[in-house]
């Protein structure tokens, strides 16, 4: 019911300012703590051990704090405000909003507002391409954002919660492929792929079940196999087929433009502010559907 109950307060409250502005989010002392040992233990011979090593030190530090707050005195209410404001459904539907209603002002402004959720090149893109990074990022942290933290709550309470949020933090900082990361990053890449395996595809599901699309999975199985990432790609495909729109395909990093295959590449590749609008629809419904099942879970 702690479940059920966070959910929804992240649904209404979302990320309130006024206090994100007063004391630092979770995700931020996450990060200060994977800054400050990637500048102390990034650098000589053993960077891979020395990555691994902290992983292990982080889901450690994770799960005992996540304990602590449970057998505090109030730690129910607790529990529900610290995986309510870990779960990040409204959060994901302001930002990806955000972007069509920058789109209808100016291209400028949809460049924009979509630089701020996306790490690829934002400033050459086109109308297309600023829709299909808002739309991949919809769906992809539909899955990283809402279902994964719902799936490890679920199956180990707020320790197996706040684990994923401190892996998937680490990956996005450090589980990089570059001559820098490559080795202390390894460990946290290769978790966060392993924490995510389940819940991207369960994302899938969900989408597919909230479109009445049950008979389509088949369908974007081989779409998923395309991403470059071995779980993105199913929400993403998931959310590509309901909308019949192309997602993925050629991008640009730090100026490198790089080409990669279309996910549901007989969809359409000229979308709009209106096909945005459709795939928060679609993040509503699975969350509603998500809503269910942790429902669901209660009356078992």
């Amino acid at each position: 019911m702690t479940l059920v109950l966070a959910m929804i307060l992240d649904a209404v409250a979302g990320e309130p300012r006024w206090l994100w502005n007063r004391v630092p989010h979770p995700a931020v002392l996450i990060g200060r703590a994977i800054d400050w040992a990637d500048e102390r233990f990034n650098e000589g011979e053993d960077r891979k051990r020395n990555g691994v090593l902290f992983c292990v030190a982080l889901c450690a530090a994770a799960a005992i704090i996540g304990w602590v707050i449970t057998i505090l005195p109030f730690g129910g209410l607790l529990e529900l405000i610290a995986a309510a404001i870990l779960l990040a459904q409204r959060s994901l539907v302001d930002h990806v909003t955000a972007v069509a209603d920058a789109l209808r002002l100016s291209l400028g402004d949809g460049r924009r507002a979509v630089a701020r959720i996306v790490g690829r090149d934002t400033k050459d893109m086109d109308e297309a391409a600023v829709t299909r990074a808002a739309i991949e990022s919809g769906a992809e942290n539909f899955s990283d954002g809402v279902v994964a933290p719902v799936f490890w709550f679920a199956a180990l309470g707020l320790p197996g919660l706040l684990i994923y949020k401190a892996v998937n933090t680490a990956d996005s900082m450090i589980g990089h492929m570059t001559p820098r990361y490559a080795r202390f990053g390894w460990a946290a890449a290769r978790l966060d792929d392993i924490l995510n395996w389940v819940p991207a595809r369960l994302s899938a599901l969900i989408l597919l079940a909230a479109a009445g699309r049950w008979a389509d999975l088949p369908l974007i199985r081989g779409d998923a196999r395309l991403h470059r990432s071995p779980n993105a790609g199913w929400p993403e495909a998931a959310m590509a087929l309901i909308l019949n729109v192309a997602l993925s395909g050629p991008r640009s990093y730090d100026g490198q433009m790089q080409e990669f295959p279309y996910v549901h590449g007989d969809g359409n590749r000229t979308p709009g502010p209106a096909d945005i609008d459709r795939a928060v629809v679609m993040l509503w419904r699975g969350w509603t559907v998500l809503l269910l099942i942790a429902f669901l879970l209660v009356l078992i």
